[in-house]
């Protein structure tokens, strides 16, 4: 099969997914930002921001990674409080459908779920983990960066291996669930992979056009990801949050409310329309257009 059928048909599946003529027309990033809508700084003073996960009221938890601690971001207030302390250098997080949230607690080598008090379980054990996404059936994948592989984690705490030979950073399902997106931090394309009923992946492509690189850079830093309930995807990079459409075109860069690095992205707030950043010691939101995709909710959609 030719790289353009192979592109075609993933397109037509993606255009399928959303349900909407719109996503054959061009998605400028004048469709997802406000006019006078900048970045607010949300709270600093930290070491290093990760991993923003949005519970079903629009809550956004966050992680403070050296600091071993798990923040919380009121929906309605915007007051941050401590939700968690001694996480083990806990990176990625993100809510099941079960209220839980999940994290990939790097330091102790476990992927965990955390319970409203902030006491965890262990979900599976020897996963140098880094990102997970979690699906509305409450299976895991997690990417494990120094082993260079994708691990999916099913209901009954089984692990697999269900990618290789890559380097993978950030990672996210579409919203209908039917396709898995995984960065890696030093190449300037986007893994898709193919959802099998049972959590294997299959067909592996670079679906999306290459993330914009920064004048003299040969890397883009891409890291974590979300989607919004349209398809796009948005990706944190060394220049910016990335956004492509459904059909893999480059709708736009949104610039960094700041110069250092991005690590995250998250759609948070009552209305799921606060985009949110981890951007090193700080962690940055602002009012968009569009409202994120919620993942431990049942798809809207059939799943393809």
């Amino acid at each position: 099969m030719t790289g353009f059928s192979k592109f075609t048909r993933l397109a037509a599946a993606c255009l399928l997914l959303t349900g909407s003529s719109a996503v054959a027309q061009d998605m400028p990033l004048t469709q997802v930002l406000l006019p006078g809508e900048g970045w607010q700084l949300v709270g600093s003073g930290y070491k290093f921001t990760e991993g923003p996960a949005v519970d079903a009221k629009g809550n956004v938890f966050f992680t403070d990674i050296p600091n071993d601690r798990i923040h919380r971001v009121d929906a309605t207030t915007g007051k941050v409080t401590v939700f968690a302390e001694k996480t083990a250098r806990t990176n990625g997080l993100m809510f099941g459908r079960d209220g839980l949230l999940y994290g990939c607690r790097n330091g102790d080598k476990q992927v965990v779920a955390y319970a409203p008090d902030g006491s965890h379980t262990v979900i599976a054990s020897d996963i140098s983990c880094n990102d997970l996404v979690i699906g509305s059936d409450l299976r895991l994948f997690v990417t494990d960066p120094g082993g260079g592989k994708v691990w999916t984690i099913d209901q009954n705490r089984k692990k697999r291996v269900v990618a290789e030979g890559i380097g993978p950073n950030g990672v996210i399902l579409w919203p209908g669930e039917g396709t898995l997106v995984v960065t890696e931090r030093n190449d300037a394309h986007l893994w898709t992979y193919r959802v099998e009923p049972d959590g294997s992946l299959s067909h592996r492509e670079r679906y999306y056009l290459p993330l914009r690189l920064l004048p003299g850079r040969d890397r883009p830093g891409s890291d974590g990801m979300t989607v919004d309930t349209n398809g796009r995807l948005y990706v944190t990079t060394s220049a910016g949050v990335q956004m492509f459409d459904p059909t893999g075109r480059m709708g736009g860069v949104i610039a960094k409310p700041h110069r250092g690095s991005l690590a995250n992205v998250a759609f948070g707030g009552p209305k799921r329309n606060l985009m949110y950043v981890t951007a090193g010691d700080r962690v940055y939101r602002r009012k968009t257009r569009v409202q994120g995709a919620v993942h431990f909710l049942k798809p809207a959609v059939p799943r393809r």
